[in-house]
Parts: structure tokens; C-alpha cells; sequence
């Protein structure tokens, strides 16, 4: 099992920006140095706790300062930018990166960023939709492109001077494209189905339960078969939020803090899902009443902590549950206490990641 990071990162209000951006960016630099294999950022507009406005803009502040780790945009919302502005700028960002980016890609979650860009009622699938396979027509074809849709239209035809390069639209680095993941946020995701219909690889988000988590291979699986690919664990992704500490006394009290990151980060999430209608997601079972999910029942399901040798055993458990993947995400989480922070995404390379790997290698061996 890979480990990767993943952050959609909600900082406490009152914190200043300079200072979370400057720890978010120490997180993703310590990563790279610790060896994990990729690392997601999250991007939104009008959030003053999840405070990158553009994962774009923050990768490109990464590209020259990290030597190894493949690095995603976690996601780009496709509705609230032009298609043509996302090619372009996705595609310098993959040369910047000498080809290690991943391009992750969503219809955007965030109502008041749906709002602020004019599609808080539009069919946002639909533009999600639109957005990407006018990217992809852009990077596999040449200008005048000439791509008529219902929400953009992009041609170049009147201006195109072919001799000096005017009206090209860059196309990456890595060809036909970078890699495409999806977030799958959803129980039974029929995003997934779709999203491995067409070659590209989901990860699934660290606040759903367990139950729905594992709910999302079949639909891989589904999709995969359609078209007649292997459907490889190795593929699917897997984000769970995971405090490790030196002993157990640390790591339950800054894990269950109801002051602490872990808890706000919860809090958050509660607040805005329970707003959205989509608290089922927090749900243990589909005709869990309300009223019985609550952010105690939401921390104590979703947050893993404890010492290397308890985490190791509950990641473990958590794949008996959910089934077998290829790569974990450890969700980033503010550092309220950046030593205690740093010090558990170290714990987590150097002494949980071999004692998973260590039993997946026996288990696998024993059925081999």
C-alpha cells in the first residue's frame, strides 16, 4: 500500500493566512522528504476556513521545492473556471512539475462558490462534463478547435496566426494527458462507474463511513468491465483522516480535543453537509434516523489516532472493512500544534506504513 496526502485544509477563522498557507506548504515539502507518493491540494473561492482559493496557484508554488512526489490538483471545481483557461494553465503546471501532476477534477461541492460563479442552479454535472471533454478536445487536436457546447463555446478561428504561434492552446507534458482521478463523496457512486469508464482512477473522501467506502469498488469494478479493463485495487485511493503520536495518552487527547483540528475539522464539515441535505454521508446504515448522527458519533467513526502500533491495527481493520486498495491519503489537518503535526505524518511513513505493509505483504503471500 502507497501513502499518499490529500488536504482540503480548514484552518480556525481567525489564523492568519500567511501562516496557514506557509504550514500547508511545510506539509506537502515534509511529505516529499518522507517518500510519500503523491499529495492532493483542495481550491475554494469563498471559504475563510478552507482557505486555498486556487490548488493551481499553490502547486506551482511546490513544483521547483519538491524533488519526487507527484502532485494533484484536489480538485479543480470544472464549473467555475473557462475550459480553456483550465487546459492552458493545468498543462504549464505539468511541464513546471516535469510531468508529475495528477489532474483531479470535480463539479465542485461548495454552494456558496456555486453561487458566487452564476451555477448554483444549473445542472453542475452537466457543465463538469462539458468542461472536461472540451479540455481533452483541446489537448488532442489543433487550433482553430472550433468546440460548440451548451455553456462555452472555444475557437480561435478568427485570430489564429499558425506562423508565429498565435491562438495555440498549450498541451502538458505527460501525453495524451496527466492522469484523471475523481473524488467520490457519494454512497454507491455512479460517478465511479463513469469516471472508470473512462480511464480515469477515484479516490474516496476521508468523511464517508466505512460502509460507503466500500460501497465504491463494485461501482469501479462496473465501469472497468464495461469497457474491458482490469479493475485494480492499485488504482483506487483511499483518504482517511489519521493522528499518530508516541503514546496513546497524546494521541487520543489532541485527536478528540473538541477544541483541537480534528474535531473542528468535523465540526465543519457537519455544519455545511447537514446545511447541503447530504448528511447521509455520516450515516452508518441508509435509514439511520437524524437526529442519531451527531459530531460525536462523526469523530468517533472517521477519526483514527494512537500510537504507530494502534494505528497500523485500525488501518487494517478499516481495509478488512472497506476491502483492498492501493494507496492511502492521510488527510492534512491544521497544525494547531505544528510539532505534534509534523511528528505524526512521520510516524505515519516511518513506523505505521511498514507494519500495514508488513501484514498486507503476509496475507498476501498466504493466499498466493
Amino acid at each position: 500500500m502507497n501513502l499518499g496526502f490529500f488536504t482540503m485544509p480548514i484552518h480556525p477563522l481567525d489564523k492568519d493566512w500567511r501562516q496557514s498557507l506557509r504550514e500547508d506548504r511545510e506539509a506537502f515539502l515534509l511529505a516529499d522528504e518522507l517518500g510519500f507518493s503523491e499529495a492532493y491540494v483542495g481550491e475554494h473561492v469563498t471559504d475563510r476556513a478552507e482557505n486555498i482559493t486556487s490548488c493551481i496557484a499553490f502547486i506551482a508554488w511546490l513544483a521547483a521545492a519538491t524533488k519526487q512526489i507527484k502532485l494533484g490538483t484536489g480538485t479543480i471545481n470544472m464549473p467555475n473556471s473557462h475550459p480553456a483557461a483550465i487546459a492552458a494553465s493545468v498543462a504549464m503546471l505539468d511541464h513546471m512539475l516535469d510531468g508529475r501532476l495528477i489532474f483531479g477534477i470535480s463539479p465542485g461541492g461548495l454552494l456558496s462558490d456555486a453561487e458566487l460563479f452564476g451555477n448554483l442552479e444549473a445542472d453542475r454535472n452537466a457543465m463538469f462534463l462539458e468542461a472536461i471533454n472540451q479540455v481533452l478536445a483541446i489537448w488532442g487536436s489543433e487550433p482553430p478547435y472550433n468546440l460548440a457546447g451548451k455553456y462555452w463555446n472555444i475557437s480561435v478561428e478568427k485570430t489564429l496566426i499558425e506562423d508565429i504561434g498565435q491562438g495555440f492552446i498549450a498541451k502538458p507534458l505527460q501525453r495524451p494527458h496527466p492522469p484523471i482521478v475523481v473524488t467520490a463523496v457519494a454512497p454507491f457512486s455512479k460517478g465511479v462507474t463513469e469516471a472508470a469508464a473512462r480511464g480515469w482512477e477515484p479516490i474516496s473522501a476521508n468523511f464517508l463511513m466505512p460502509a460507503w467506502v466500500k460501497s465504491h469498488w463494485p461501482k469501479y469494478v462496473e465501469g472497468c468491465e464495461r469497457v474491458g479493463r482490469p479493475a485494480d485495487p492499485a488504482n483506487w485511493r483511499v483518504a482517511k483522516s489519521v493522528f499518530v503520536a508516541k503514546d496513546a495518552a497524546t494521541g487520543k487527547a489532541y485527536a478528540t480535543d473538541p477544541g483541537g483540528p480534528y474535531v473542528y475539522y468535523y465540526r465543519s464539515l457537519f455544519t455545511k453537509l447537514k446545511r447541503n441535505g447530504r448528511i447521509e454521508l455520516f450515516k452508518t446504515r441508509r435509514d439511520q434516523p437524524d437526529d442519531e448522527v451527531t459530531l460525536e458519533s462523526i469523530c468517533e467513526k472517521l477519526i483514527i489516532y494512537g500510537t504507530p502500533e494502534s494505528v497500523a491495527d485500525q488501518l487494517l481493520a478499516f481495509q478488512e472493512e472497506a476491502g483492498s486498495f492501493g494507496t492511502l491519503l492521510y488527510a492534512g489537518k491544521d497544525w494547531r500544534d505544528r510539532e505534534l503535526g509534523r511528528r505524526s505524518m512521520i510516524l505515519m511513513a516511518e513506523q505505521v506504513m511498514p507494519r500495514v505493509n508488513a501484514v498486507c505483504a503476509r496475507s498476501h503471500d498466504a493466499a498466493g
